[in-house]
């Protein structure tokens, strides 16, 4: 398997527009109403808090994989944790996009229903997962390119969403309850913490959902031209991005209809736009919606496929994963991925509990990631110790050092302290305990048997 590489394909835009989609998660859209009707105007700082941790994170992978630019942070736990690590990032991060791209599917075929309200389920799930074989099976630079367009529509949903809240605001117009849209009604109804601190701490699993994915930019490394230039530019973009499509576009919808007045079930995207009288807007919307969470398990195939294959070269998964096609593509493993997916029809012939499982799969995506977002940390932590030389050359250098690393991690280990109080959130923290164990025995026998499975790596 020497010989097999992946092609670097994917340009600058590619890589600033997957990063930004990778920002945008489906949560934005479907859970804000929730997140808002929990905290209040209060969920602005608790987006603020968790961007501003995620930014450390994201600065302190990148110093990482500039450092080593061949191959993704599954290598990097190998080479700097051990092989067992590489194994239960590699695997567990696989099972993440998997899970979140099985609840993407679920999102998808629900979107369809706005239009066909007696479809069943496996036309969408079955349509989709053609597309995404047929996109990722082209070439790396196909990926990119519809993950361009799809960043392209939810960036423009957003844009747009923001400028009519300010249109409506200097308009004084009046929404459904009577109220006019002003700046005031961010502090006018009750205060910026109307539940206090309980509602502002109970928001951050509702939010920090929404952040799934921003590590995305972390596997393109290596089908990436000139990473020590794109790599760099895309994450010191983020906390603009973090501003504008979390904290700006939720204090818009907060000033055209005061919290208290969002209805947490619907999505207050689809409510704003419709109070332009547009008779289109919850169609656009619901393109919107569905554009978002089709780029999702986009990204999701992606990844994955990368993941498997990166772990065929550690010898840690079977050597037909570990093949590339002519045009430079994990074929098999990606097949994989796709049919993996299909599992989302069995979710969704499951009848009422589905939107039980929904909740849980989501939870169990987003811890999952923490767990992820956690190995990175201590793989930096490693590298800057193992590694001073190195840290000390870098020309993206992680703010804080070491002293950033640990307040992410600390921040973390409060995320999964408060995901066990809540019962909805609790199930999915249970069940990636359970795996984290099971994988982590695995692992350790895997790699007992095969001292020498990293040896393996490409």
């Amino acid at each position: 398997m020497a010989d097999q590489h992946l092609e670097r394909s994917l340009q600058n835009r590619h890589i600033q527009l997957i990063a930004i989609g990778g920002a945008i998660g489906t949560g934005l859209f479907m859970g804000s109403g929730k997140t808002i009707a929990t905290a209040g105007p209060a969920i602005l700082f608790v987006y603020l808090l968790i961007g501003a941790a995620l930014f450390v994170f994201m600065r302190a992978m990148g110093e990482l994989l500039l450092a080593n630019t061949s191959g993704s942070f599954a290598d990097l736990a190998t080479q700097l944790i051990g092989p067992w690590a590489g194994f239960v990032v590699g695997w567990s991060y696989w099972l993440t996009w998997v899970v979140t791209g099985v609840a993407d599917m679920v999102a998808i075929v629900g979107y369809s229903r706005f239009w066909w309200a007696d479809i069943p389920a496996w036309i969408p799930v079955v349509l989709t997962v053609m597309l995404l074989i047929t996109l990722n099976a082209m070439t790396v630079k196909a990926f990119g390119e519809i993950e361009f367009w799809f960043a392209l529509v939810k960036i423009l949903a957003i844009v747009s969403l923001i400028i009519v809240g300010i249109w409506m605001v200097f308009r004084g117009q009046i929404n459904e309850a009577g109220t006019a849209a002003s700046v005031s009604n961010l502090w006018n109804h009750e205060g910026m913490f109307p539940h206090g601190v309980s509602g502002f701490i109970a928001a951050f699993p509702l939010a920090i959902f929404a952040f799934s994915g921003i590590e995305l930019v972390g596997t393109t490394v290596a089908e990436t031209k000139d990473p020590e230039v794109t790599l760099p530019k895309a994450i010191n973009s983020i906390p603009v991005r973090i501003m504008l499509f979390y904290v700006l576009a939720l204090a818009a919808i907060m000033m055209v209809t005061p919290w208290n007045q969002i209805d947490p079930e619907k999505s207050p995207f689809v409510t704003m736009f419709a109070l332009t009288g547009l008779g289109a807007a919850a169609t656009v919307v619901n393109i919107v919606v569905l554009s978002s969470a089709a780029s999702s398990a986009n990204s999701g195939i992606y990844s994955t496929s990368r993941m498997l294959w990166g772990l065929a070269h550690q010898g840690s998964a079977p050597e037909l994963f570990g093949v590339l096609s002519r045009r430079r593509v994990p074929l098999n493993a990606l097949f994989l991925s796709c049919v993996l997916l299909l599992t989302s029809i069995v979710l969704l012939l499951a009848g009422d509990s589905v939107l039980g499982a929904f909740t849980m799969v989501t939870a169990m995506s987003a811890t999952l990631f923490m767990v992820t977002w956690a190995f990175i940390l201590v793989a930096y932590l490693r590298h800057l110790k193992q590694n001073p030389e190195a840290h000390q050359k870098s020309t993206f250098k992680s703010p804080g050092g070491a002293v950033g690393a640990w307040l992410v991690l600390a921040f973390l280990a409060c995320m999964v302290v408060i995901l066990s109080i809540e019962a909805e959130t609790r199930i999915g923290l249970i069940a990636t305990a359970v795996w984290m164990v099971g994988i982590t025995v695995v692992a350790r026998r895997s790699t007992k048997n095969h001292p020498n499975a990293a040896a393996h790596h490409a």
